[in-house]
């Protein structure tokens, strides 16, 4: 266990080693125990995180809140719009300011091209940690809540089990990438050999390719491209299907949405989870959009554990606020 994480910012998913994460899952694994038998444990009493909103949210704000008061602490709702962001408070103000108000800072900035860059600049000038709610490249603690949740079904030793990590068609808006993104660069490091299905037009950053890549091979694991959803699915231990943006290939949003639009048939219906392995599990970040992207009958079926899946944000991140604001 890796007992020092204390004033670490959490950007990206690789800021924190295998050996950190396993740490957190250590500590997530506790509190999720002590919360079910109505365990107090108000270890961040009196510490206040600011959670600053640039998009919209529904568990992120919801778990983010629930986890500082059950910690002991508060979190601080602000809105970007309701700052005088847009009238010149730059990253720099940002972060030396809240920096000095508040005990962390937890941002989401989805805009592509941007959320990253500005999370690190406001980290660059605070003197306290910097928490990734979600920006354009990253969502650590939808993957620590996603890993927690894997461990909890699969068991520890993660080994040979085979991961699907695949795009699905979903026809509301471009969605950020950062979830697939961190997917493939976090799930290798523990033993889950990966497959990545995808139309050509929805690939990922190059960068971080080569670093998932990276990571598999350092792992041993299996890293395999493909742009067929059967053939990803067949014998698989671990579903995970969402949409996400062609912005990659171009970021304006009517030639994504007529990009999107030529693949309706990439939808996880029950034909589709027949494929994978009779105990396969199926996982979504939420929120899905039912019977486009995902059939009703998979999502609300035995095999889904989107509802744990959403629980465990809550663990982890208090998890990690426990280790990094005490």
């Amino acid at each position: 266990m890796q007992t020092y994480l204390r004033g670490r910012d959490l950007i990206g998913d690789l800021d924190f080693s295998k050996d950190e994460v396993e740490t957190v899952l250590d500590v997530a694994f506790d509190l999720k125990r002590r919360r079910a038998l109505n365990e107090l444990h108000p270890l961040l009493r009196d510490k206040v995180l600011a959670m600053l909103f640039f998009f919209s949210s529904t568990r992120t704000r919801g778990s983010f809140e629930a986890g500082m008061a059950q910690l002991g602490g508060h979190a601080a709702f602000i809105e970007s719009r309701t700052t005088q962001i847009a009238h010149g408070d730059t990253p720099k103000e940002i972060g030396e300011i809240f920096g000095r108000y508040f005990d962390g800072i937890a941002i989401r900035h989805v805009d592509w091209g941007i959320g990253n860059k500005y999370l690190n600049e406001v980290a660059k000038h605070s003197r306290v940690p910097v928490l990734n709610m979600q920006c354009d490249i990253y969502h650590p603690f939808q993957i620590l809540a996603d890993l927690m949740t894997i461990v909890e079904k699969k068991g520890r030793d993660l080994r040979r089990k085979k991961m699907v990590v695949s795009w699905a068609y979903a026809a509301s808006y471009q969605k950020p990438i950062s979830v697939p993104q961190s997917l493939i660069l976090q799930m290798p490091r523990f033993g889950l050999d990966l497959v990545l299905a995808h139309p050509p037009e929805f690939r990922l950053m190059p960068e971080i390719m080569d670093q998932a890549q990276s990571e598999a091979r350092r792992a041993g694991v299996g890293f395999e491209i493909v742009d067929d959803m059967d053939a990803a699915f067949k014998d698989a231990d671990v579903i995970y299907a969402k949409s996400w943006g062609a912005l990659v290939h171009t970021a304006d949003e009517k030639q994504g949405a007529e990009i999107i639009a030529k693949y309706k048939s990439w939808i996880t219906d029950e034909r589709r989870m027949k494929l994978a392995k009779p105990d396969a599990i199926y996982m979504h970040p939420l929120p899905a959009d039912r019977n486009i992207e995902v059939a009703d009958g998979v999502i609300d079926g035995p095999q889904s554990v989107v509802y744990d899946e959403a629980e465990n944000r809550l663990h982890v991140q208090k998890a990690v606020m426990a280790l990094t604001l005490s």
